[in-house]
């Protein structure tokens, strides 16, 4: 009797106690393929996944775990990053080539297995190896755990609204010739809304995306900046947008007619369909304040109000100028951190390490090249030469000779970084060199940009964190007076951060993610350029604070 009576004692227990649901697990197959796609009355082979152009998004819970086996039937080798996932202690997962996986060959397949913790919101995925990033992307959208809602009005419903580059021409072939002249390849044909231009570019009216709206009604778009070469501002003529969220990342919301979104960024805005109901533009243009040529026609896509001809021609909005500096200042000056209780900004207020890294442009010799130089880039003047074996298999594996850790806290020479303009003395030191990091320290980055060459916007991306961007300044950063006007509160936590034009930008964050993390300009020209470094995260103390050992079906070199 006893036994019975303790039974149903466990069976009473058992339906009061709740248990935590079980995360689930989301499977996806990536097939890489090439297809013919047409575009501004251009038709051409491009890479795709599962012949989609932007690829498919992923959509994922907080806590899930996500299996996406990736199947190379493209010429090239490939392999995707998850743009914004930490990854924490699962560098594996983490997809950039040759840093911390060698690519999937052509007829391999490789199982990107990674768990979503403590993270929601919207994020991207790309190709991470030559510029194949041109046409293999998409969304991933990490939704609140169950029963969580958002902090801010629930909206009627959400669109994905991403942007992105179009070449004509086959990209990887424009970028080998301009390798082999030393210098950039010519820049994108059109820029794209959803893999679409719209229609102001010629045959463009069958592709130009369309969202429907219901007048009264709120919606969620979730904005991806997939381009890899220019900085957007986006707007919807007649309408506002609240932002709410960035990198996945909630923010205090405001309302602005415009954003400004650096490739590897994502911005959440509300729209309120509350104008007269009709058909209008959303545009996105290049945003650049420096002395460089880019692709500044407009890319639309139209937000239509239920019920209104096709036939009705709809207003374009006023996007800020190109070289709008002051409307960029003040936007990026308006992100802060939402730093509620739920999700409080957990900013690192005792700095172990500071690190000031100089962005440059460079010129070094070349045999072969137009000019006798080929333009060049760096981090406190080294180039970053990319290895022939996974980085962090290299570190993992303690094999010798791949990689050195010695990479500089501070530029070799300081001189007068945003001054006039510098012509001589251009050329930059080559080697792989990474910078070492202890397990759970906490640094401060300042990213200074330089005027070799000429001044530029650099969007940087940490992979494997997020980071706080506490402070940001026109001119040389001065160490003695610019810290005292750091936000240490509730400034914005990001995983790409837009180093301003003649500027730098100050980051913080803490190393609790062992591994081999990239760190690289998000330019797709710079980064080919070598403008690109790595952290090396050593291990903590236990198992649970050390790297996961490889999968079996990693990639070998």
């Amino acid at each position: 009797m006893l036994g019975g009576s303790l039974l149903l004692f466990i069976i009473c227990f058992l339906g009061i106690v709740s248990f935590p649901v079980e995360a689930a697990l989301k499977k996806y197959q990536f097939d890489v393929q090439v297809k013919n796609v047409s575009r501004l009355c251009h038709a051409k082979p491009i890479v795709t996944v599962n012949g989609m152009f932007p690829g498919p998004t992923i959509y994922a819970r907080e806590g899930d775990r996500v299996v996406i086996n990736v199947t190379n039937h493209a010429q090239y080798n490939i392999s995707i990053h998850w743009h914004g996932l930490k990854q924490n202690r699962n560098g594996w997962a983490d997809g950039p080539a040759y840093i911390t996986q060698c690519p999937i060959k052509t007829g391999h397949s490789y199982s990107y297995d990674f768990n979503v913790t403590g993270q929601r919101g919207t994020l991207w995925w790309h190709a991470h190896i030559l510029w194949l990033r041109a046409t293999v992307y998409g969304a991933l959208v990490i939704m609140p755990k169950e029963e969580t809602p958002f902090p801010f009005p629930q909206p009627y419903s959400e669109t994905n609204v991403v942007l992105g580059e179009w070449w004509n021409s086959d990209v990887e072939v424009l970028v080998n010739q301009a390798n082999k002249l030393g210098l950039p390849p010519q820049m994108s044909d059109a820029h794209t809304i959803n893999g679409k231009p719209g229609p102001l570019f010629p045959c463009s009216e069958k592709h130009t995306f369309a969202m429907e709206v219901d007048f009264g009604k709120t919606y969620l778009l979730r904005i991806v900046n997939a381009a890899l070469n220019d900085e957007l501002f986006f707007a919807i003529a007649g309408h506002n947008m609240t932002v709410v969220e960035v990198d996945a990342v909630y923010t205090k919301p405001f309302t602005t007619q415009a954003i400004l979104i650096a490739p590897g960024q994502t911005t959440n805005v509300l729209v309120k369909a509350d104008q007269s109901p009709s058909r209008y533009f959303m545009a996105t243009r290049a945003f650049m304040d420096a002395p460089i040529p880019v692709d500044n026609k407009t890319a639309t896509a139209i937000l239509q109000y239920k019920g209104i001809l096709n036939s009705v021609l709809p207003v374009l909005p006023q996007l800020p100028a190109p070289n709008d500096t002051g409307f960029a200042l003040n936007y990026n000056k308006r992100l802060k951190s939402l730093n509620s209780p739920q999700y409080p900004a957990n900013v690192p207020l005792k700095v172990d390490r500071h690190l000031l890294y100089t962005i440059g442009l460079g010129q070094n010799l070349c045999s072969t090249c137009q000019n006798g130089t080929q333009l060049t880039a760096s981090l406190n003047n080294i180039t970053f030469v990319m290895p022939r074996i996974g980085l962090l298999q290299a570190h993992y594996h303690n094999i010798k000779g791949v990689f050195r850790t010695d990479f500089p806290d501070r530029p070799p020479v300081p001189f007068n970084y945003t001054g006039a303009p510098l012509t001589a003395n251009l050329g930059t030191s080559l080697a792989t060199r990474l910078s070492k990091v202890a397990f759970n320290s906490t640094i401060e980055l300042v990213l200074q940009d330089t005027n070799l060459l000429t001044v530029e916007s650099h969007p940087f991306h940490l992979h494997g964190y997020n980071f706080f961007v506490v402070g940001t300044g026109i001119g040389n950063f001065d160490a003695a007076k610019d810290p005292a006007t750091f936000n240490l509160v509730d400034p914005p936590e990001r995983n790409t951060v837009g180093v301003p034009t003649g500027g730098w930008s100050a980051i913080r964050f803490r190393a609790d993610n062992p591994g081999v993390w990239f760190m690289h300009c998000h330019l797709e020209l710079h980064t080919m350029w070598g403008l690109k470094m790595a952290f090396v995260v050593e291990n903590g103390k236990s198992p649970e604070e050390s790297i996961l050992p490889p999968p079996k079906d990693l990639p070998p070199c």
